[in-house]
């Protein structure tokens, strides 16, 4: 049985059902990176109670997210040197519906994501606008992560996958499942990886059922970003040492393309300059 076949015998849940029975803008997120044959037999393994995401009868929707960094990307260095106080600025589209947020995230205490966000318009999606960029400067200064309001913030990476939100009742916690894995720096560097999968788990603390079900899979989480381990493979010369091994088994050597090989410093100075 395929992934899509596992979510459509799911009994479905509405994005409003879902936010006010699981919400979890303050949680502990696990992420793991999982082969897609073996995600099918993950997914076989969660119980009848399971619930998954519905959006019209379709399991699965359409996102793209622009991050945005400063010319020195310190959002970028903050996780590859795992410094403490993090952020990471993004918007996030749902191409399916047109919805689209302004997010900055920012690392609290007792390893817990905290996620401010604000709705935004699709267009601007690629920008900073005037009360985009406030939002950014008050969210970092009442956080206390950083202090960026004289600093430029440019789009550095995009990504675009395909999402599935499970909900899990005995637990209260969800889980996604992205699939169909890009990320772009420009049309020249362009990362795809349609055998993997990356899946997070969601709680407000312990370990959820989809956890454990990975880790009898003998999967562990990884401490990845998207945006970190994406920019870190089509720009080889960037500090990576914190995601060597799972650049290495899961993004270069075969998957690693032309664009992401050659000319890497070149597209930092370019970005730099863009900023």
């Amino acid at each position: 049985m395929s992934t899509a076949d596992r979510l459509l015998e799911m009994q479905p849940i509405s994005l409003d059902d879902l936010n006010a029975v699981a919400a979890l803008q303050t949680r502990v997120d696990r992420k793991y990176l999982v082969p897609r044959d073996d995600l099918d037999r993950v997914l076989r393994g969660l119980g009848d109670d399971c619930r998954v995401l519905d959006f019209g009868g379709s399991r699965s929707s359409a996102y793209e997210s622009v991050y945005f960094d400063t010319p020195d990307l310190a959002s970028y260095l903050s996780a590859a040197r795992k410094r403490r106080r993090k952020f990471k600025i993004r918007t996030r589209a749902y191409l399916d519906t047109g919805a689209c947020f302004l997010e900055v995230k920012t690392a609290g205490g007792r390893s817990l994501t905290i996620k401010d966000r604000l709705e935004y318009t699709m267009e601007d999606r690629d920008v900073l606008t005037a009360e985009g960029r406030e939002y950014v400067n008050a969210v970092l200064g009442e956080s206390g992560v950083a202090d960026l309001t004289e600093t430029p913030l440019a789009p550095t990476l995009i990504t675009r996958y395909s999402r599935s939100t499970l909900y899990i009742p005995s637990s209260g916690a969800r889980a996604t499942i992205d699939v169909d894995l890009e990320w772009v720096v420009d049309d020249q560097r362009r990362l795809v990886l349609p055998e993997l999968a990356v899946v997070e788990s969601k709680s407000a603390g312990g370990a959820s059922v989809v956890d454990k079900l990975l880790w009898r899979a003998g999967h562990r989480p990884v401490g990845i970003s998207k945006y970190g381990v994406g920019l870190a493979a089509l720009q080889p010369d960037l500090p990576s040492n914190k995601w060597r091994r799972v650049l290495k088994r899961h993004f270069l050597g075969p998957h690693e393309t032309a664009a992401a090989r050659d000319g890497a410093r070149e597209s930092r100075e370019s970005l730099t300059s863009a900023a």
